[in-house]
């Protein structure tokens, strides 16, 4: 029988190597229809998912509490499978070279537990090499077994979208590829026991870690080209999203919006992809300069927040203001590489400290991260200035006079920063807010 079969039998177990955004979802899609151990290094976050709690909101405490995955932190039970998918961060140093540390750890980790007749599939964002040059001597030094004799790798991108109901595991066409065409038709086999989407089957590992790399390059130039027109149409006294809409009757514009690039994807994949090219002796010119404009728009969204209180013949030191989301994006707990925080430092640089409200956001990792404790709507009052920076769907709901009762009713001017272009321009301007965004 082939590993495959075995599974389907349940003679054998996927393990998932981290249980963040990405792994957790494919362990419980898995588990649906094999047997799944579920391990995590977090021993907090292995006992959330005991009691039935999900942390990060994905599919839900119900889904948690009548998953069969076996929820672990012990690493000696990854020896009772033998199909391993490892599914950890891979994010950028403060220099933003690739810090490879997560998942280097997870493969020394899962190579000591490594059995003989396993395969080993990388889901990290890594730039080309990575699987091959880097997690297979770490596997063979922790195991002493031997890469293509005694195990096997491959390598299929993830493509989950954190707080996305319908781009699903299930729904999203699967990338797989594996070191020969043996473990790739394994490895293909395994994946469409849950991939009602199908799979796409790379010829290479390579192949595989590129696709992956430049999905998340390509929309981070088309947003960054949208942040400069946002910037351009903002000295010219015109509309940003107006035109936009105008643009977008055409059958070929293609329909992205400025905005700021955090999260662990967008804003950090790029960096992998260049920071290869640059051991290759080649300078990428588009894809950093894509990265710098959307590195720079939390500096940008607060000082045109700062100019609107000026011009508002408010005083800006000591200023009042409310940052409303703070979050990497909308409806999604998560806020490792938020630039809502770059919206906050830079507000400090004039002697503004915010008042950030998101009831949406995990409150613990951002008091760690950022050292910020989160306030409460009651809090946003008398206020000089509201930024709306997060699309949450309690941020939505939100009506025009709950929206005044934030300011201080005795400024002229309400000064009002929305980000995401959520509420209606022209509604607003003839109230006699100063109205922005991007």
């Amino acid at each position: 029988m082939s590993l495959y079969e075995k599974i389907v039998a349940g003679e054998e177990k996927i393990s998932l190597v981290g249980l963040g955004y990405v792994g957790m979802p494919i362990a419980v899609a898995f588990a649906r229809k094999v047997k799944v151990v579920g391990f995590d290094l977090n021993e907090a976050k292995i006992n959330l998912y005991k009691s039935g709690i999900d942390p990060t909101r994905e599919v839900g405490d119900d889904v948690i509490k009548t998953t069969s995955v076996e929820f672990t932190a012990d690493p000696a039970k990854l020896k009772e499978a033998k199909f391993h998918i490892v599914a950890v961060p891979t994010p950028v140093n403060d220099d933003h070279t690739p810090d490879l540390t997560p998942v280097e750890g997870a493969s020394r980790l899962l190579g000591q537990n490594l059995t003989k007749g396993s395969i080993v599939v990388f889901e990290s964002t890594v730039y080309p090499g990575v699987t091959e040059e880097t997690c297979v001597p770490i596997l063979e030094k922790e195991s002493g077994l031997k890469c293509g004799v005694d195990f096997k790798i491959g390598y299929s991108p993830e493509r989950i979208n954190p707080g996305d109901k319908v781009h699903r595991l299930e729904t999203i066409t699967k990338i797989v590829s594996g070191m020969d065409e043996e473990t790739l038709d394994e490895v293909a086999k395994v994946y469409e026991l849950v991939v009602e989407a199908g799979v796409h089957r790379a010829e290479s590992i390579k192949v595989a870690e590129a696709a992956k790399v430049i999905e998340n390059s390509q929309r981070d130039i088309n947003i960054a080209f949208m942040n400069e027109l946002s910037i351009i149409f903002n000295k010219m006294g015109i509309d940003t999203k107006a035109v936009l809409e105008a643009a977008g009757t055409k059958w070929n514009f293609l329909k992205f919006f400025p905005g700021l690039v955090g999260g662990h994807c967008i804003g950090v994949d790029p960096y992998y992809l260049t920071y290869k090219a640059e051991q290759l002796g080649y300078h990428s010119q588009i894809i950093l300069s894509g990265r710098r404009i959307n590195d720079d728009m939390g500096k940008y969204v607060a000082e045109s927040v700062v100019k609107n209180i000026i011009k508002a013949e408010l005083p800006v030191n000591k200023a009042k203001v409310a940052i409303l989301g703070f979050t990497f994006k909308e409806n999604c707990p998560d806020t490792r590489n938020t630039k809502i925080i770059d919206i906050y430092k830079e507000l400090g640089e004039y002697g503004i400290t915010p008042v950030v409200v998101d009831e949406t956001a995990d409150a613990e990792e951002a008091l760690k991260l950022y050292g910020i404790e989160f306030g409460t709507m009651a809090d946003v009052k008398n206020m000089d200035a509201v930024i709306i920076a997060v699309a949450h769907d309690e941020f939505l709901k939100l009506s025009k006079e709950d929206i005044c009762g934030f300011f201080n009713p005795d400024n002229k001017v309400k000064v009002l920063a929305d980000i995401k272009g959520l509420l209606d321009r022209k509604d607003y301007t003839e109230e006699g807010f100063s109205y922005w965004r991007l």
